[in-house]
């Protein structure tokens, strides 16, 4: 009967694993950041086994020594202690497994032949459980755990566990890579469509473009500028809704397409908008779009902003003085929606040395504080700011954004020739 009652348990116990371990895949796979999932291995390897410390040790090009070396498990006074010190290479016991990789498993690291002792500091560990990571038939790493929190050495069961844990981590680690090679490019692409600022003498200008963390880098926020054919100058922020290549495709599509206008239409910003919205209405693809157009005029001893905005956010003044102000104004109905409503222009003259920051949404929301919260913010941080370079101003602006930052975010700043 006892006998029974042992079989019973342990089937209880090896079911209760199986379902950790599918738990513990699902929840691997689950992670597209590559440093995520090497971290959530490690984590999730001393789940299954009950170990104090895990380890994930990266190999380099050549697959002889460690380039990457992520602990978890160690305390502050840990961290502390081993302050200064390099991490390991994959010297002594660690190298063996990069030596043969094989499950490797040790009772006693101090009582084998390649044991190299510990550095100073180092927290005494007695016990060794490592099996290597494959990612397509090529050795990836090696993942390592030490200490049983029942102070007991690893056994078999806790040797195929990891092992089983490591194949899928295999699989989940060329996923993460693939996926930073599809975002990488993808995000070069989106940078690509882009414009390299021109010549705009004498006034002075320049750019920030951040992407969306979230989920793949991409989105559909955009710039332009452009010396229109009268001399006046052309200014462009906008916004396609939606953070994917899609959004990203279609933002170069509607930007090509206003910059024709612009160009070409020699008529008040609203009317741009106006024609580029039937445009946009007559095409197989209708994004809903945010989008402001200005024109940058000489007024004698002073400029002219006369612009005009589908659904987007005011340009934002620094004077001179150091003081600003948001130029509200009637928004109007985005790009997309209905392109009967009239479009309304504006305008305001502004002084010599006058810096107008135009951006896109991703710089001021966040989703826990009302928009004004946003605004509000970067109004303090402009003045804050106010007379930095327009180059540092808007690397300024980004850096300290009031938005959550999952958004991706674009500002263009343009600073008037002083008098």
């Amino acid at each position: 009967m006892d006998q029974i009652a042992g079989q019973l348990r342990a089937l209880a116990l090896t079911k209760d694993r199986l379902q950790s371990l599918l738990d513990a895949v699902l929840a691997i796979t689950g992670e597209l950041e590559l440093d995520e999932v090497l971290r959530r291995i490690v984590t999730t390897a001393m789940n299954l086994c009950d170990a104090r410390y895990g380890a994930l040790g990266v190999l380099d090009e050549e697959g002889d020594h460690l380039e990457e070396f992520i602990t978890v498990g160690l305390n502050e006074e840990e961290y502390q202690a081993l302050a200064g010190i390099d991490f390991p290479h994959g010297e002594g016991v660690l190298g063996l497994l990069i030596q043969n990789p094989e499950p490797l498993r040790l009772d006693d690291i101090a009582g084998h032949p390649a044991s190299v002792g510990y550095p100073p500091g180092h927290p005494h560990m007695r016990t060794l459980l490592g099996v290597a990571i494959s990612v397509r038939g090529e050795i990836y790493g090696d993942l390592y755990l030490s200490e049983r929190l029942d102070g007991r050495p690893f056994d078999h069961a806790d040797q195929e566990v990891l092992v089983a844990l490591a194949s899928a981590a295999g699989m989940a680690i060329e996923s993460a890579r693939l996926f930073e090679q599809v975002r990488d490019s993808a995000e070069t692409f989106q940078r690509l469509l882009l414009p390299a600022l021109p010549d705009l003498s004498p006034h002075t200008a320049a750019t920030v473009y951040r992407p969306a963390v979230e989920p793949n880098h991409l989105g559909g926020d955009w710039y332009d500028a452009m010396r229109l054919p009268d001399g006046a100058l052309g200014i462009v922020i906008g916004d396609v809704y939606g953070h994917d290549l899609p959004a990203a495709a279609t933002m170069s599509q509607i930007r090509n397409m206003l910059r024709a206008l612009f160009y070409d239409r020699r008529t008040p910003p609203s009317d741009v908008l106006r024609q580029l919205d039937v445009t946009v209405e007559a095409g197989t693809v209708q994004p809903v779009t945010t989008v402001l157009v200005a024109r940058v005029e000489d007024a004698g001893r002073e400029w002219a902003l006369h612009w005009s905005a589908a659904g987007h956010f005011p340009p934002l003044v620094i004077m001179p003085g150091g003081h600003a102000e948001y130029l509200l104004h009637e928004p109007g109905l985005p790009l997309g929606v209905d392109p009967s409503v009239p479009r309304p222009d504006h305008r305001r003259t502004l002084p010599p040395g006058a810096t107008v920051v135009f951006f896109t949404d991703g710089l001021v929301e966040h989703p826990a504080h009302a928009i004004d919260e946003g605004l509000d913010a970067l109004f303090e941080l402009a003045v804050t700011y106010a007379a930095l370079p327009v180059e540092d101003l808007v690397r300024a602006l980004a850096d300290h954004h009031p938005s959550d930052g999952r958004d991706d975010m674009a500002i263009l700043a343009l600073r008037l020739p002083e008098a």
